[in-house]
């Protein structure tokens, strides 16, 4: 990885985190906006070693900002497979190419995935007392949080190409 690739995903990591640690819980579950700059990280970089190092460095992050009871294992796990998802997504079936649309697709498929590995480890491993509320909290938190995250996706992912304009001009 690149220094410079590697300091604009650091920095793209610690403005998550600080979406992340400042939105408030819906039903005990934080939407989680550092994923929408983990995709971009995973976008700029495009190298499986680097997503994975992304997606870890994501879900230790997110693992010391949850608010959710038990969820800073689940918080790991989930980072890492939904940047493996969104990886091979953006590799092998958008070609490293991306636009509007394909960053929207790729932001709401890796938020929901992500979302479900989370509520999925979280609720039956974690804290099984919460099982009877695992569709409810899919509808209320992981569904509104992938459109949230799509929404962002798609505008950073415009200010990125924005700034790779402006740099050249």
């Amino acid at each position: 990885m690149k220094t410079k690739d590697m300091i604009l995903a650091a920095v793209l990591l610690a403005l998550g985190t600080i979406l992340h640690a400042i939105t408030p819980p819906i039903y005990g579950v934080t939407p989680d906006m550092l994923l929408a700059t983990m995709f971009l990280a995973i976008f700029i970089v495009k190298n499986f070693s680097s997503t994975v190092v992304i997606s870890l460095v994501a879900g230790v992050l997110a693992m010391l900002t949850t608010k959710f009871p038990g969820g800073q294992i689940p918080s790991i796990i989930d980072k890492l497979v939904s940047g493996i998802v969104v990886y091979f997504i953006y590799k092998y079936i958008f070609k490293f190419n991306l636009n509007t649309i394909k960053s929207g697709i790729i932001n709401f498929v890796g938020t929901f995935s992500s979302g479900l590995v989370f509520l999925t480890f979280a609720v039956f491993v974690f804290t099984p007392s919460m099982k009877d509320s695992f569709l409810v909290l899919v509808g209320t938190v992981v569904l509104p949080a992938s459109i949230m995250n799509t929404v962002l996706g798609i505008i950073l992912s415009k200010s990125l190409k924005l700034s790779k304009k402006l740099r050249k001009a």
